[in-house]
């Protein structure tokens, strides 16, 4: 059995505003942890080139290179707010661009106190041309910082 794993890291601090859940974007090329099956490029299966990843949804996009069962894996960072509620998902397809929108292992945390620290984990079959993401959404008055991401998708053959 094969493994195809595409790892996904964000060090710098992403502004999510207080309307709905937004995709956690990810750097490319050597600001990546590991991507050697191609999952997060540039140049999407689909042709569309990203400019600039911090500020297309496109960069939080995952395209499995193959048909399996995918272990999907996250670390989720915020700072400290004024939230009652932080909720993050994983989900198939966000921006509509094959399959249409389907979301799966949403979560609803109260905070603690201090920084928010979180990790997930979820399994699910995944295909090539449909793209997977992070999401993540908090019920604050003004928007507040996600200060540290990872995203990992493992697909067993």
């Amino acid at each position: 059995m094969a493994v195809h794993v595409c790892s996904l890291i964000r060090n710098t601090a992403q502004t999510i505003p207080a309307d709905g859940y937004h995709i956690v974007r990810f750097p490319f090329g050597s600001a990546e942890s590991l991507d050697r099956h191609g999952m997060h490029q540039i140049e999407q299966p689909d042709g569309h080139r990203i400019g600039d990843w911090d500020a297309e949804d496109r960069s939080g996009l995952i395209w499995p290179s193959v048909d399996g069962w995918g272990g999907l894996t996250a670390m989720i960072q915020w700072e400290d707010g004024g939230y009652t509620e932080l909720r993050d998902q994983y989900i198939r397809d966000p921006l509509n661009l094959s399959t249409g929108p389907d979301t799966t292992a949403t979560d609803h945390r109260p905070p603690s106190p201090g920084m928010q620290c979180y990790t997930k984990s979820h399994e699910i079959m995944v295909h090539p041309g449909t793209p997977l993401a992070l999401r993540v959404h908090h019920n604050d008055s003004r928007a507040r910082r996600l200060v540290h991401a990872q995203f990992k998708l493992a697909v067993h053959t």
